[in-house]
């Protein structure tokens, strides 16, 4: 939930019923503000002073209806936008013809409980919270941009106004640095050399931005059909007629902005979803998967070099599985990955199979390469990951070595070097060079 504090308003002429629905909310509902009246006129009185986020009312009143109300309510400019909700256990026909026309939002039946009551003031919350978005609004009308960009904050938007199509692209095109915006509105007549047809061509065209990525709202004065479907087929997402009405615009704004946010919680899911699947579950480091699809192109990459691909091996892990049980080994294996995920936080940690990892290093020359392997080393063996003590051996290949290697061949000349680590008693570090494989100058193991 929200940390804003949301007051609701409760307008029953029960006072046992005014009770249970406040204190239903209040308990349902975080950082709620829940009023009471037992009238529809000392409704209007405190919603003439005060603001309130939602009302609901019941529908017959000691003084007048709740679609009375509802309409005093949409005559005020404080609240002429705020949601209105019946509670009532009578759907009668007049409710259902009377309803729109009274400004009334929703309606709940009473006679479902009270319990249902919260549940459902709830998320009416959670799906009409106020308007959330950053607009870019190019207009060249000094009148209508005051007016209109007044509209838009005051519904809780943030705006960045420009008068002309050309730098409205520039800021397009500066995006990424944070606050990047979620719509665009555009007069399709603007002065200058770009029209607000071309700014929406060069979006879709040029930025390479969808109608979900970025909607585009066209302001237009003129009633030339043939104008409109053309503003559909630039890729606009709609358009809004001149003079400019506020429940309109407002609308298609709200609109817009639910598509955009849901192509972002997508988006986020998406990404989400793709790091799941390329994160080894028990150690938290990438997936051999992650390696295969990505390590060519790391290794390659001309600002990674020289790249060191160091394979580390747990030294008789089979025994710690045979005499602690393979719970007690998961754990090793769980806090060594996290280990080497604290240690190279900017490079590529990943599983490589069992009880073996693979990091690939960027920007590391011979000597501090091999300093901190056998850092890491004595690090590991001092940690006692479960409680285990616990050695490794390390085989390490660079690409300043071995320039041409590609990536399975790359790993192999690793792989050999940590082979002579095994051969030559475990808990050390091996170097392949183009010399072959050789004990690392930093190796302090036997000291």
């Amino acid at each position: 939930m929200s940390d804003t504090l949301t007051r609701i308003m409760v307008v029953d002429g029960s006072s046992v019923s005014r009770a249970i629905l406040a204190r239903i909310l209040r308990s349902e509902i975080e950082n709620v503000e829940v009023i009471t009246c037992e009238s529809g006129h000392d409704a209007v009185a405190q919603l003439k002073n005060q603001h309130f986020d939602l009302v609901t009312t019941a529908l017959l009143l000691s003084d007048m209806d709740g679609l009375a109300l509802s309409r005093a309510i949409r005559d005020t400019k404080r609240h002429h936008y705020t949601p209105v909700i019946v509670v009532s256990g009578d759907a009668d026909i007049r409710l259902l013809k009377e309803g729109f026309e009274s400004g009334v939002t929703d309606y709940f039946d009473k006679s479902n409980g009270y319990k249902a009551f919260g549940d459902f003031i709830k998320s009416f919350i959670q799906r009409n919270t106020g308007l959330v978005g950053h607009i870019l609004y190019v207009e060249d009308s000094r009148t209508a941009a005051a007016v209109t960009r007044k509209i838009l904050e005051k519904h809780g938007l943030k705006v960045t106004l420009t008068d002309n199509a050309e730098q409205a692209i520039v800021l397009l095109d500066n995006q990424g640095r944070g606050d990047d915006f979620d719509m665009v509105i555009t007069d399709f007549f603007l002065e200058g050399a770009l029209t607000g047809g071309d700014l929406l061509h060069a979006i879709r065209a040029r930025l390479h931005l969808s109608q979900q990525e970025l909607p585009v709202l066209v302001l237009t004065g003129s009633d030339d059909k043939q104008k409109q479907v053309e503003v559909f087929h630039a890729g606009g997402n709609d358009f809004v007629g001149k003079p400019l009405i506020e429940e309109v615009l407002i609308a298609r704004v709200r609109s817009l902005l639910l598509i955009k946010h849901q192509y972002d919680a997508l988006k986020q899911q998406a990404e989400a979803m793709r790091w799941i699947a390329a994160t080894d579950s028990l150690t938290g480091v990438r997936s051999k998967r992650y390696l295969v699809d990505n390590g060519e192109s790391y290794i390659r990459d001309p600002a990674h070099q020289p790249v060191w691909a160091m394979l580390i091996d747990i030294d008789h892990f089979k025994t710690t599985n045979d005499t602690l049980g393979h719970i007690t080994g998961d754990h090793v294996l769980a806090e060594l990955g996290e280990t080497l995920n604290q240690w190279f936080p900017n490079d590529m940690v990943v599983r490589f199979g069992g009880e073996e990892f693979c990091v690939l290093v960027k920007q590391h020359s011979a000597d501090a390469m091999l300093e901190r392997a056998e850092l890491l080393r004595q690090h590991i063996q001092q940690l006692r990951p479960a409680g285990v003590d616990t050695t490794v051996s390390l085989g390490l290949a660079s690409t300043e070595d071995h320039p041409d290697a590609h990536l399975n061949d790359f790993l192999s000349k690793a792989d050999e070097a940590l082979y002579h680590s095994k051969e030559r008693g475990r808990n050390r570090a091996s170097i392949f060079t183009s010399e072959g494989p050789q004990e690392s100058p930093w190796n302090y193991s036997n000291e």
